[in-house]
């Protein structure tokens, strides 16, 4: 992988990993594309990191309130939406890598996703704000983020759904969404960054430079597209990204039944 390469992955890691698009399944999609191997998933929790860092960047009032007040429901609402993406991740790390980075797996994914994108632009606005979310709440909102563990299936996609459906004000729910993200891209870096002290011919499969201008790249882009869907939510407007999913899983299906190429 060289620096460009790299930029623009870390730019696809930004604008992806918080539209509803599924930032994992892009950068597969990419990393194909430009002919890369292992390591992959290196690359991929660095970009991720890069994009924490955008989301403490535009949550750090809230960050600080929870800090405050560590024993308060919020922290307790955040806990409980993190275990099942804590459960599901451990059974499922060890076959990332082989069973779902295939071509008919990420077509599958993203014609999934289109659909959610679908039924959350059709759900009727919520009244609950963010004192109001239960214990439920956020149990079953995380349910729908360990579901989005598989690239293609986009986290904010589904945790955004989940929330609707649970009554969620839209600003609301995309709020919590984010705070989820926090926990479970910080899990998912320390859990890569002890693999990667152990294995240290990872790191230098990939190169240190283009490591850190991915980094840079998915912070930065990220940090504008945060922005972005706050106001899209507000709109109802995620449906619009349903028909982008589905033209790019067509394509990926024709490559992977008929050329060959990439998948």
């Amino acid at each position: 992988m060289n620096i460009i390469q790299a930029i623009i992955l870390g730019i696809v890691q930004g604008i992806t990993e918080f539209l509803p698009i599924s930032s994992s399944g892009h950068l597969i999609v990419l990393q194909r594309v430009f002919g890369m191997e292992e390591p992959a998933l290196t690359f991929d929790i660095v970009v991720h990191l890069g994009t924490l860092l955008a989301i403490i960047a535009v949550f750090w009032a809230d960050i600080v309130a929870i800090i405050k007040n560590p024993f308060g429901k919020m922290t307790g609402l955040l806990i409980v939406g993190t275990i099942p993406v804590v459960i599901a991740g451990f059974f499922l790390r060890n076959i990332m890598e082989t069973h779902f980075r295939t071509g008919i797996w990420l077509a599958a994914a993203f014609t999934l996703t289109g659909v959610l994108l679908i039924f959350a632009d059709r759900l009727t606005t919520g009244t609950k704000e963010e004192r109001d979310i239960t214990w439920l709440d956020a149990l079953l909102i995380g349910c729908c983020q360990a579901l989005a563990i598989p690239p293609g299936i986009s986290r904010s996609g589904t945790t955004i759904t989940g929330a609707l459906t649970r009554g969620l004000k839209r600003e609301t729910a995309a709020r919590f969404s984010f705070l989820l993200a926090i926990i479970a891209i910080a899990g998912a870096g320390v859990l890569e960054t002890i693999d990667v002290v152990q294995d240290g011919a990872r790191v230098e499969a990939i190169g240190i430079m283009p490591l850190i201008f991915g980094f840079i790249a998915a912070a930065l882009v990220g940090y504008a597209c945060i922005r972005l869907l706050l106001k899209l939510i507000k709109a109802c407007k995620l449906r619009y990204f349903s028909f982008y999913l589905w033209g790019l899983a067509v394509l990926i299906f024709v490559d992977y039944f008929f050329v060959n190429h990439f998948f």
